[in-house]
């Protein structure tokens, strides 16, 4: 499904980075590991790969990937791109600076097994920075699945979270403008985490 949404020239969530990864990537310690998950067409992983990060992007599209390399070449960075299916893929503990994860969305039990494996895979002093549609975006036909078990609730992620002292948790409405798959008003939840150093 996702190489086929891809496979156009078209960036279809545009090539500028998430609004809220934007306000914090200060966050993420200089020069760090970075790890974005479910990361698509690259533009978020671009934007920390320019900022001096050393980031891995990880997809299930290698369309997708192949576009985030086209990216990253355009705008004079490197950055790793991992194909990977999330319910194959292993985060490393204690390996990251930073995880971010915007925008992905799975299915209950593989979101759940993805974000305690994110929590326990910061350093000291790590963070993570998510950005996802919350359960009431459904119906708004701005962006996000369709499948509201897809869709995510603040306090199962906190849980999820347990260990990182989160510093953001919130659900908003706010303007998205991603290209044309994410634009207009939407329901998302925004945290931004920290492992204790």
């Amino acid at each position: 499904m996702w190489n086929e949404r891809y496979a156009t020239p078209e960036h279809v969530y545009g090539t500028e980075p998430n609004a809220f990864l934007v306000s914090l990537a200060h966050r993420i310690p200089p020069g760090g590991r970075v790890l974005c998950l479910m990361e698509g067409e690259g533009r978020n992983a671009v934007f920390l790969a320019g900022l001096g990060h050393e980031v891995t992007a990880m997809d299930g599209s290698e369309v997708g990937l192949a576009k985030a390399r086209t990216l990253a070449g355009q705008r004079g960075v490197s950055l790793q791109a991992m194909h990977a299916d999330a319910a194959d893929f292993t985060i490393e503990p204690g390996a990251w600076d930073g995880i971010v994860s915007i925008y992905g969305h799975l299915p209950p039990p593989l979101a759940e097994r993805i974000h305690r494996a994110a929590a326990a895979g910061l350093r000291p002093g790590g963070v993570l920075i998510l950005e996802a549609f919350a359960k009431s975006q459904l119906g708004k036909g701005t962006g996000g699945p369709k499948d509201p078990a897809m869709l995510y609730d603040l306090e199962i992620l906190c849980r999820q979270l347990a260990g990182l002292r989160l510093e953001i948790a919130r659900e908003v409405e706010r303007e998205v403008h991603e290209g044309r798959h994410h634009t207009g008003l939407g329901s998302v939840i925004q945290i931004l985490a920290v492992r204790k150093a």
